[in-house]
């Protein structure tokens, strides 16, 4: 092979993306709208193996073959470089950050549907406990104090938060950073206590108590917030899905919103009819929105650019008189009802539908929920005309109570 000089590398860069051979088992890959790297090739136990060495052009065409030759030789001697490399990142595992970050890497990312759960968990309420000690000084008064400070006002979080903190910790000792595992002893009874099937949904008594206070409290539950719950009892979709909903997956001039599949717990997208009600409150949101991408854009400082994913929680209870971390309450202004959360507003609108004639199957669909059975199998029919009818219904019973009329 003819010696690769650094003008030829400089038009494979602009070229198409591919692994360009320079030779001795090294190449550069070009990548669509990325950053070119350089990789090694080489065998080690009989396996062929691929390593990285650096970005283009942050290591030169020189530096990458000398690179490259000073890990051939160690492969010669018997090293292995990508273990070296492991070895070399797990030493600098040393704070629960750093353990974190490679359990998510490693193990959660691969394994799990849904990652970004039981990374928001850590990041919400792990990580300002613990986040900055030392795997070794970590004992279980911190693993205490986390689920207690959980448990009061969220007891289902402080049950997935104790899971994820025995399998972080599992993960320590699994690459032998730690001796024990500090959250080992705990059970659900320390945290949220054992889970009972839930079945809390609102009568519509209940519904129009909720609202008007609500409304009589706008300085707490504020209009934002206030729509929202109006579009879970209406609309059926979890929390998630209204939270992080952008305006391009609405076509308000055709009355739909087209909830895609990356966003869809199920995995499954599917396209919501909306009522002429629903219709009014979304353009009123538009106004609120004040151009951003998103119906419910965050109104504080925040990471994220939408609506928290406990913002509701802490809202509706707060009405029930119960704020996590404070010493002093607040009044409880629902007086004798029973607390509810948003995601029994979901399950409201599935008992109104049923109230209101519509037929499970449809029902389920308005869920997205798939359909059980025979019918989920050979039943492909989306039911837009039904799940619109649905909704309308729905709808058409609440909007005197949501609009204060």
């Amino acid at each position: 092979m003819a010696t690769i000089t650094a003008k030829q590398i400089q038009a494979f860069v602009k070229g198409e993306p591919k692994r360009h051979p320079i030779g001795s088992g090294l190449y550069l890959v070009v990548r669509n709208s990325a950053t070119p790297y350089w990789m090694l090739r080489y065998s080690s136990n009989g396996k062929r193996k691929e390593i990285t060495l650096g970005q283009y052009p942050d290591l030169s065409l020189a530096d990458a073959k000398a690179d490259a030759a000073i890990k051939k030789r160690e492969v010669n001697l018997g090293y292995d470089p990508l273990i070296a490399r492991k070895r070399i990142k797990e030493q600098s595992i040393k704070l629960v950050d750093d353990l974190f970050a490679d359990w998510f890497d490693n193990d959660i990312a691969k394994r799990l549907k849904h990652p970004n759960i039981p990374k928001r968990v850590y990041t919400n309420d792990v990580k300002p406990f613990i986040g900055d000690i030392p795997l070794d000084q970590v004992n279980a008064r911190d693993i205490r104090k986390i689920i207690q400070a959980i448990s009061d006002d969220r007891p289902t979080i402080a049950n997935d938060a104790l899971m994820y903190l025995k399998q972080l910790f599992r993960h320590g000792i699994k690459l032998d950073l730690i001796a024990h595992n500090p959250a080992s002893a705990f059970t659900v009874s320390d945290a949220g206590g054992v889970e009972k099937s839930k079945d809390r949904y609102l009568t519509l008594d209940e519904i129009t108590k909720a609202f008007k206070i609500f409304k009589q409290h706008q300085a707490k539950f504020n209009r934002d917030n206030y729509l929202a719950c109006a579009l879970l009892v209406t609309l059926g979709v979890r929390k998630s899905e209204l939270c992080c909903a952008k305006w391009k997956e609405f076509e308000l001039d055709k009355a739909l919103w087209h909830l895609p599949e990356g966003r869809s717990k199920t995995g499954a997208p599917i396209t919501i009819p909306l009522p002429k009600q629903v219709l009014v409150w979304l353009n009123e949101l538009t106004i609120r929105a004040c151009g951003s991408d998103y119906v419910f854009p965050a109104r504080r400082a925040s990471k994220k650019p939408h609506m928290g994913d406990d913002t509701l929680n802490r809202a509706i209870s707060s009405m029930f008189g119960r704020e996590a971390g404070r010493k002093i309450q607040p009044p409880n202004l629902m007086g004798d009802m029973k607390p509810f959360s948003p995601h029994d507003l979901r399950r409201t609108f599935r008992s109104l539908a049923a109230s209101q004639g519509v037929p499970g199957h449809v029902a389920e669909r308005c869920l997205n929920h798939k359909l059980k059975g025979v019918e989920g199998i050979y039943d492909r029919h989306d039911y837009l005309e039904e799940r619109k009818e649905a909704h309308t219904l729905v709808t058409n019973l609440l909007e005197p109570v949501i609009n204060g009329k």
